[in-house]
């Protein structure tokens, strides 16, 4: 996390006294390069670890930080602009990343021996969490998940799903005006869709305890396209509401999930590599997806095709998590070989 965090800051750093364009891709590679080291891969290390009996819920409000942060930064940032200017505020943004750093190297602890020493503490987890750290910390490798099929079901169903983020979420502004609705309404609409993303991140984490990550997986991939579908459906009626709400509980979830769904097949002997390794999946995505909705775009003069074929894409993704099957003893001994 503190390596993370100082390529974040000296690229804020960076980007307060460039010059030229190409050094704004320069210094913004830094901030990238620097993103997942200081969010999921480190979040879910330690949730798995501190808060082995819950750590769905408190994955769930760990994950939620990140659409709070986003909500508070953003209109704080462009006032800091407005007021400093943007070299400033780049600069500001470079401090505050330091004063996380700072806590990072103060606070945090991912060994089982600091666990230990916490126990019988008011704020201490309850039960034995050092012995289940270590018990989770024995899990698989690397080399050992990516001869596993449920590796690669996985890597699948998650990269598809991602569909629903880079063709439909980033599109729901032009369709909704699209379909009729002011500016104003449609600024609101998406707000709300935010806000039912950060409650869902929150259940579904705590769903996520009862049912296994897997399975509420794929409950908000439904919800996701059921929402789609009422979207298509529903036109610019005044019902599309309802429909923003399904689909905001459905997307939510995603950024809950997908650690949680790796620690609960792979264990956290590894949780970064394997993490790290289902993310080239998502490039198909990333790529893919703003092409689809721009080509439909193009050709029908609306989202609706585009958002069609999600729901079928969608689909895939889960007949791919009902085909990952917990790991078992035998897949495992042939994964060594």
């Amino acid at each position: 996390m503190a390596i993370s965090l100082g390529s974040v800051a000296l690229g804020f750093f960076l980007r307060a006294i460039m010059t030229d364009l190409w050094q704004f891709y320069l210094f913004t590679t830094l901030i990238v390069l620097g993103i997942p080291g200081t969010t999921m891969m480190p979040a879910g290390r330690l949730v798995g670890l501190w808060f082995p009996a819950t750590r769905g819920r408190m994955m769930g409000m760990v994950t939620a930080g990140n659409n709070f942060g986003g909500m508070v930064t953003i209109p704080l940032a462009a006032g800091m602009i407005a007021l400093t200017g943007w070299r400033w505020s780049f600069a500001a943004g470079g401090f505050i990343v330091l004063a996380v750093l700072v806590l990072v190297v103060l606070t945090i602890r991912d060994d089982p021996d600091d666990i230990d020493r916490e126990a019988g503490k008011r704020w201490a987890p309850k039960g034995q969490p050092g012995r289940q750290a270590r018990s989770l910390l024995s899990g698989f490798s690397t080399g050992q998940a990516f001869h596993m099929r449920t590796f690669w079901f996985l890597m699948i169903a998650m990269g598809l799903q991602q569909f629903a983020r880079t063709a439909v979420s980033t599109q729901l502004f032009p369709h909704l005006e699209q379909k009729g609705f002011g500016v104003g309404t449609v600024a609101a609409m998406v707000s709300m869709v935010s806000f039912f993303a950060i409650a869902s991140k929150i259940i579904s984490g705590r769903v996520s305890e009862s049912l296994t990550a897997r399975y509420t997986y794929i409950v908000i991939i439904a919800l996701q396209m059921l929402g789609m579908a009422l979207l298509i459906l529903l036109g610019g009626s005044w019902a599309v509401w309802i429909a923003l709400v399904i689909f905001g509980l459905g997307m939510g979830g995603v950024g809950t999930l997908g650690p949680l769904v790796i620690v609960e097949n792979f264990g956290l002997r590894n949780f970064g590599g394997i993490l790290g390794l289902t993310r080239p999946m998502q490039i198909l995505p990333e790529v893919a997806g703003p092409l689809l909705a721009g080509l439909t775009f193009d050709a029908t003069d609306e989202y609706d095709l585009a958002f069609g074929i999600v729901i079928g894409i969608l689909g895939v993704s889960i007949v791919s998590f009902l085909l990952t099957k917990p790991v078992d003893s035998s897949e495992a001994a042939g994964s060594d070989r």
